[in-house]
């Protein structure tokens, strides 16, 4: 897949996480219909331009795993994984290890 993003904004898969219920059984992610709201930065663009024309360095790079805002972004499909462009802003946070 080739796809760079413009300015400040991030290429995100998203991650479905499975849930358990307390006795271990395994809900299937079509049960919860809720969207997620994790995933990895498989690619970033080079960083916003100021009106000054120097770039703003990114905060989130790719490989960071990232929570993002429940309705951010545009979706769509590349061959089977479903993919997400959102804006660095609407990044809400990044996992560290």
């Amino acid at each position: 897949m080739n796809i760079k993003p413009m300015q400040d904004r991030l290429l995100v898969k998203p991650v479905n996480e499975e849930q358990k219920t307390a006795s271990g059984i395994i809900v299937p992610d079509t049960a919860t219909k809720e969207k997620p709201m994790r995933g990895e930065v498989i690619a970033a663009g080079p960083g916003k331009l100021t009106l000054e024309g120097k770039r703003l360095p990114m905060d989130v790079k790719v490989g960071d795993q990232v929570i993002y805002g429940k309705y951010s972004g545009t979706e769509f499909k590349v061959e089977k994984d479903d993919l997400l462009i959102i804006e660095q802003s609407d990044i809400l946070a990044i996992f560290e290890n």
